[in-house]
């Protein structure tokens, strides 16, 4: 229910962040917000459209505070940190797309998504897929592109999984840094605690990582399903280390 009005504790719960977080993005009207009766209300459509545009602008730091955030937010649901092995298979890996423009690309990935038999309702994916690409690229610096929802909503999904695809050629996807985009993710999933946080984990594991160079070069699927997977252990240990330093 994109429509569907937040509480302040809500939103708070929903974006991994405190109520005192909230509260400063409401100050510095950062978030979208509407006041009414006496307290504030958040519109979830609109929270999910601010949230992963926040998300993949984050500078290194600010990043990592909000990685780590969303981690033990969703300890809940999760047995483990790491998320991959259980949303990637290789058979969701496609190292080879003929997809020649932006159109194209995003077309070909929602028949990839919908090739692995987890889709519910194709139309409604395709629809909120391209509707945030319309609202600003889902490119970041290195020639990757995270394409995901507008509005997170579990009736689309069994389950929660991500699938990728290489293009052969480079895409003009309005990336940051002015490069074409060969490397796409896109994210399908049905817990809505999970959403924001594979979106800020692969983000981590593109920072932290030579997860993007490696997989411009990687043979085959099976490789592209090992590096994914390897990069994020790295990022994971790399956070540990950090967060050692931060607690000496």
């Amino acid at each position: 229910m994109p429509y569907r009005n937040l509480s302040l504790d809500e939103v708070a719960d929903y974006l991994h962040l405190t109520k005192q977080d909230v509260e400063e993005l409401i100050k510095a009207n950062e978030i979208p917000n509407k006041y009414r009766g006496g307290r504030y209300v958040f519109i979830r459509g609109e929270v999910d459209a601010w949230a992963s545009q926040r998300i993949l602008g984050l500078e290194s730091r600010n990043l990592v505070d909000y990685h780590q955030k969303t981690t033990r937010g969703t300890r809940a649901v999760l047995d483990q940190d790491a998320l991959m092995p259980d949303l990637l298979r290789t058979k969701y890996i496609t190292p080879a797309l003929a997809s020649k423009t932006k159109r194209s690309v995003i077309n070909d990935m929602l028949e990839l998504a919908e090739s692995t038999g987890r889709v519910l309702d194709a139309m409604n994916l395709r629809e909120s897929v391209e509707a945030r690409e319309e609202l600003c690229s889902t490119a970041l610096p290195g020639g990757m592109a995270l394409l995901h929802c507008r509005q997170h909503e579990p009736f689309r999904f069994d389950g929660s999984f991500v699938v990728f695809g290489r293009t052969i050629q480079e895409i003009p996807f309005s990336a940051p840094d002015g490069r074409a985009t060969r490397l796409f993710f896109l994210l399908c999933c049905q817990d809505e605690r999970l959403h924001l946080h594979t979106l800020a984990r692969i983000c981590m594991m593109a920072l932290k990582t030579d997860m993007l160079l490696r997989l411009h070069g990687a043979p085959d699927d099976e490789a592209i399903y090992n590096i994914i997977i390897g990069s994020e252990l790295a990022a994971l240990a790399g956070k540990k280390r950090l967060d050692g330093e931060l607690a000496g």
